[in-house]
């Protein structure tokens, strides 16, 4: 079968770790973006469930905002954090 090469950028630490974590499993990021595009091409679809972490969503943003912004004022009570189990 015909080769072709594929060019995309992406940032340069990421990258770095990618070759990394390749080398560990025995392939190139070479092959590992083949399997990819293999693995989309058979279930036309992005084969890992993609969604956004509500903590970055502006609604919480903006609640952290004013709360810091509160206790920068004196109001409000500070706490730690607490951990689930």
């Amino acid at each position: 079968m015909p080769q072709t090469m594929v060019n995309f950028r992406m940032d340069e630490s990421l990258k770095v770790k990618m070759d990394a974590v390749c080398r560990e499993m025995g392939m190139s990021p070479s092959t590992a973006y083949t399997i990819f595009a293999n693995k989309v091409v058979r279930e036309h679809r992005i084969p890992f469930e993609i969604n956004a972490d509500p903590f970055y969503s502006e609604a919480n943003m903006t609640f952290l905002r004013n709360a810091v912004s509160a206790l920068n004022q004196g109001k409000g009570v500070e706490h730690d954090l607490l951990e689930e189990d």
